[in-house]
Parts: structure tokens; C-alpha cells; sequence
């Protein structure tokens, strides 16, 4: 399955940009013209489900990232970046997991190798938390009017509050439900002292999601890789403080890729 996606364009260093459990490509807008800027060639991918690509599929983040691959074999694409917020780095992850030869970086944002434990409390009050609005019949609006407010940074932009509202809130409910039971059986921590690109592990200063605790962790069981922190931001980091999380994801590939 290939996922629509926009692009930068002109041809350049490829860079695909992987979205969150309540994103689509429209949330990576900013990001994909400051790459293009710095020199990329930024690609933002519908993930399965989501915006314009197919209904997701049984399977989890296997068949995320099977589409993955099968969108840069379309694009003629052997190698490339990229770049995973919250559950896109987890598909992320399972790309590199799964074909490390078509990696070339990784930046792995607001994220984690593995989501809590199976019979931990914190899972059962995540998932509890995101299924009420929905199994109360308020759909993905009232679903993203309770989730986005709690998971900002107090710096925070407002525009990026509000489009972080739309984009969730035009994700199809099948889709969220369908995703979520994939996050939740993801787990991909043994696999992490076994990645050899260059890796940034960028975290939100007040994530409580996926806390900078978790980041620095990950990049202390990743060989070389680099850890940074975004002041003033929450979970959704790459559009609360849209000019710092570029910046630092384009600096970090300008210096690792050719």
C-alpha cells in the first residue's frame, strides 16, 4: 500500500515525515517548507487510515511501516531520513527494525520504544482517557477538544494549538480506535541498542505523554545518539514551538547526512 503524502520538492536529500495518532500529513506543513529550505527533499505521508491514503489495515505497526517502504519504492526512494512524532516514531522505529538498509537518520520525537505495561495502570487510564470522549458519543471533535489542551507546552502557539485541534478532529474514529490497540502492543525496546544511523531523540520539556525522561533513556540505549530538549513544550512539540523544532531537526541532518 502506497500513502499519500505532500512534498517539497525540488529532489534533494529525502526526508519523510511521520505523523502522531491524531495527525495526518497537514500537521507537518510548517516542517516540510523549513526542510525544503534547509536543502531536503521533506516528504509528509498520510499514515494508514488517515487523510487521503487507504483504510488502516489489521496488523499494527507492521503494516504502517510496510506502507512506509512501499511509498518510497513508488517514489523511487532506496534510503532516507526520517523523522517519527509521538506514535510516528514509533512507526519509525519499526522501520528501522524492519529494513535498516533504507534508513539513512532518525529523529524521534515526543516518542517511546514501548507503550508502558501491558497490565500497568498508567496504560489503562491512557486508553480509558481517549476511548471516554468517543464511547460517550462526542466523536473526534469532543475527542480532541479534551485531549490537545492538557498536552501543550506553556509556550505554546496558538495557531499550532489550533491546527493540532483540526487535524485530530478530522482523523476518521475507526481509524483512532484501530491505532490505539496498535500502540498499545507496540514494543520495540530490545531493538534499540541495534540501530547504527544517526539518531536524535527530541523531546518536549513538559511532555507528560512521552516525558523527556523517556528520550534521554532511548538515546542513552542508541549508539551515538543525540538528545535534545524543546523549552516551553508539550507533546506536540513540531507545532507549539514550530521554530525551534525545526531548527533543531534541520541542523541535526544537515551535519549527519551528505
Amino acid at each position: 500500500m502506497s500513502l499519500a503524502f505532500a512534498r517539497s520538492g525540488p529532489p534533494g536529500r529525502p526526508v519523510i515525515l511521520l505523523h502522531g495518532i491524531g495527525g495526518g500529513k497537514a500537521i507537518w506543513a510548517g516542517s516540510v517548507a523549513a526542510l525544503a529550505a534547509g536543502g531536503f527533499d521533506a516528504i509528509a505521508v498520510d499514515l494508514p487510515g488517515y487523510g487521503e491514503s487507504q483504510a488502516v489495515a489489521p496488523g499494527g505497526m507492521p503494516v504502517m511501516a510496510l506502507a512506509v517502504l512501499a511509498t518510497m519504492d513508488a517514489l523511487g526512494l532506496d534510503r532516507a531520513a526520517l523523522v517519527g512524532h509521538s506514535m510516528g516514531g514509533m512507526v519509525a522505529q519499526e522501520v528501522a527494525a524492519m529494513a535498516p538498509q533504507r534508513v539513512s537518520a532518525l529523529v524521534l520525537a515526543c516518542t517511546s520504544p514501548a507503550f508502558g505495561k501491558a497490565d500497568g495502570d498508567w496504560q489503562a487510564q491512557f486508553v480509558a482517557s481517549r476511548l471516554q470522549p468517543l464511547d460517550a458519543g462526542q466523536g473526534m471533535p469532543g475527542l480532541a477538544a479534551a485531549l490537545v489542551p492538557p498536552m501543550l507546552g506553556p509556550a505554546a502557539d496558538p495557531a499550532g494549538a489550533a491546527l493540532a485541534t483540526r487535524v485530530m478532529t478530522a482523523v476518521p474514529e475507526t481509524t483512532y480506535r484501530a491505532v490505539l490497540a496498535a500502540i498499545v502492543a507496540f514494543d520495540r525496546r530490545a531493538a534499540l541498542p541495534a540501530i547504527t544511523v544517526p539518531t536524535l531523540c527530541l523531546a518536549g520539556e513538559h511532555d507528560r505523554t512521552a516525558p523527556p525522561k523517556v528520550l534521554r533513556g532511548m538515546a542513552d540505549r542508541i549508539p551515538g545518539a543525540r538528545y535534545a530538549e524543546l523549552a516551553g513544550a508539550g507533546h506536540i512539540a513540531n507545532v507549539e514551538t514550530p521554530a525551534a523544532f525545526d531548527a533543531a531537526v534541520t541542523a541535526f541532518l544537515n551535519q549527519v547526512l551528505p
